[in-house]
């Protein structure tokens, strides 16, 4: 089964509602490259996901292999606007860096995620007001919402993530609903 297949089958089961998957049934014509990413564009994204969910105790996101599942991702699933958005918030990310994000300090890094996360939040809520409380329709994303969404789903979909970074139960057992928690305790994951 190919990641796609894998991707539309979860969103079907869930009814994800993360930006891009009414992208799925966007695809692109066989044989074409769909404006691929390059392998610095795969670097940066994999520096921006590890700068959101950074190594500790468990593995972070760079060791889930984000950035070029986030790449596979655009190419495929998201509409030819929202790739445009994307690749667009990619190189604003490095402008704000002042060239390059990867030449940015880990606290630098941190602090400029902060910051377009405050003006992705704002960039919401406008938008929210301005539809009178209730969304009349779809809303342009932010590029930072996306990377971020992105970030957490190709992290929590890995391996790495269901393995390591959530407690992985093939088949669940029993239901109790008395059992005791342990602060600390990762969630669970399950196929």
């Amino acid at each position: 089964m190919e990641r796609r297949e894998l991707l539309k089958m979860i969103a079907a089961a869930t009814g994800a509602a993360m930006i891009g998957v009414p992208g799925l049934v966007f695809s692109r014509t066989p044989g074409s490259t769909g404006g691929a990413f390059s392998a610095t564009d795969i670097a940066l994204l994999d520096e921006i996901a590890d700068t959101i969910l950074p190594r500790t105790r468990t593995p972070g996101a760079k060791d889930a292999g984000t950035g070029p599942f986030m790449a596979l991702y655009v190419t495929d699933c998201y509409t030819p606007e929202q790739q445009e958005i994307f690749r667009a918030g990619l190189l604003d990310i490095d402008k704000r860096a002042g060239g390059r994000f990867i030449a940015l300090t880990p606290q630098a890094r941190t602090e400029l995620l902060r910051g377009l996360d405050a003006e992705a939040r704002k960039q919401l809520s406008m938008a929210t007001v301005a539809a009178g409380g209730a969304h009349r329709g779809p809303v342009k994303p932010h590029y930072f919402t996306m990377l971020k969404q992105l970030t957490i789903f190709s992290f929590f979909t890995s391996q790495v993530g269901a393995n390591e970074a959530l407690q992985y139960v093939a088949v669940p057992g029993r239901y109790d609903g008395d059992m005791p928690y342990v602060p600390g305790t990762p969630a669970w994951a399950t196929d």
